[in-house]
């Protein structure tokens, strides 16, 4: 399952990917069940609500949309680190994030100084704490495991300093978005 953070038009939703049931074993996670076609068949749970969708490239820039039996032409175009989609005619400005990316943390302008909040990226739980108040971090280390669908995710520190709090506890549910910790 693949996780991304999208905002359109200044509202923030939460979308997870997963390649739709009887994908042939030839398909990989981030390539959804592929059929002869070149359509791509896959589930979306968009903010918790479940959607089918099938899609096949159209051209440079371009998809064919068809979402829970309605069919949509989409095309989009790069506008630095944001994307202009175009549907039915309309312009939409939106930006994706990958919260378990290195490029996308980096991309979020972590600052040398000042305190950084670690956020959840997705709900879970937490299954295990790595680190302690007062505890000095160095970056890219573990600050505690979230395990969610069956995954365990290490939240890691994006930057080097002090552990100044803990906001959550082992066995605590979190829910996307929520601070979990500050480093300073």
């Amino acid at each position: 399952m693949i996780f991304y953070e999208v905002s359109i038009g200044g509202r923030s939703h939460q979308i997870q990917i997963e390649r739709a049931a009887g994908a042939s074993s030839g398909s990989t996670q981030h390539q959804p069940n592929a059929s002869r076609s070149n359509e791509v068949h896959c589930n979306l749970r968009l903010d918790g609500r479940e959607i089918q969708v099938s899609y096949s490239r159209s051209g440079s820039g371009a998809l064919s949309l068809i979402v829970n039996g309605e069919s949509f032409d989409v095309t989009h175009e790069r506008i630095g680190e944001s994307l202009r989609i175009f549907v039915r005619g309309r312009a939409y400005e939106c930006s994706v994030r990958d919260p378990r990316s290195l490029r996308t943390r980096k991309r979020a302008g972590v600052a040398d100084a000042g305190e950084q909040k670690l956020t959840a990226s997705m709900p879970g739980k937490v299954v295990r704490i790595l680190a302690s108040v007062g505890d000095q971090i160095a970056t890219g280390q573990g600050i505690l495991v979230i395990e969610a669908m069956k995954m365990q995710n290490e939240v890691r520190s994006p930057k080097e300093g002090q552990l100044k709090k803990l906001l959550v506890r082992e066995g605590a549910n979190v829910v996307a978005g929520e601070v979990l910790a500050i480093i300073e």
